[in-house]
């Protein structure tokens, strides 16, 4: 399988992280309807459903664990075993590291960039794309998207859940 691609840009963020620069043709998979999405093969996909469903309850009601829901269902069809698919997401953190630095993602990324690149690897893999590794990519970004929710700033959850908290509790404090 290929390794990570690399344009060669990079867009660093005000935690001092850094990613490659998205472009205008990589689209903004973080902003689709994926509920109407997972819908669309209601009797045909089977897991792709639930996978695009759990991202979209999470992205409205900020609950982590309906991202590891989309890991572990994404797990069980695409790996014979949990430990089989780390060690592969193993190789994921150590190109990475080789490509940007070591513990770069634990600087912080905003929540919907984890979101927009785990959803466009999810398609890619779905479309059997073979031009970087988008089943590692996908578990990467939805993965070091519950560290960030956990353990990170909420600066960082810049997603529609987040937003409606502030605006209850904006209200609530009046």
């Amino acid at each position: 399988m290929a390794e990570l691609k690399d344009s060669g840009a990079r867009k660093e963020f005000g935690t001092g992280a850094v990613r490659d620069a998205d472009n205008d043709s990589k689209g903004r998979c973080d902003l689709l309807p994926l509920a109407v999405i997972s819908g669309l093969g209601v009797y045909r996909n089977g897991y792709k459903d639930t996978i695009f469903s759990c991202i979209h309850d999470y992205i409205y009601g900020g609950n982590p664990e309906l991202l590891l829901k989309a890991v572990d269902t994404f797990i069980s069809i695409r790996y014979p075993n949990t430990e089989d698919a780390i060690l592969e997401l193993s190789i994921h953190f150590k190109d990475g590291a080789n490509k940007y630095a070591e513990r770069n993602w634990e600087k912080g990324i905003p929540l919907s960039v984890y979101i927009n690149s785990a959803v466009r690897h999810f398609l890619k893999y779905l479309r059997g794309d073979i031009d970087e590794p988008h089943d590692r990519a996908f578990l990467w970004n939805l993965m070091c998207a519950v560290h960030t929710h956990l353990f990170l700033s909420n600066k960082l959850k810049d997603l529609p859940f987040n937003q409606i908290r502030e605006k209850i509790e904006g209200k609530e404090k009046r």
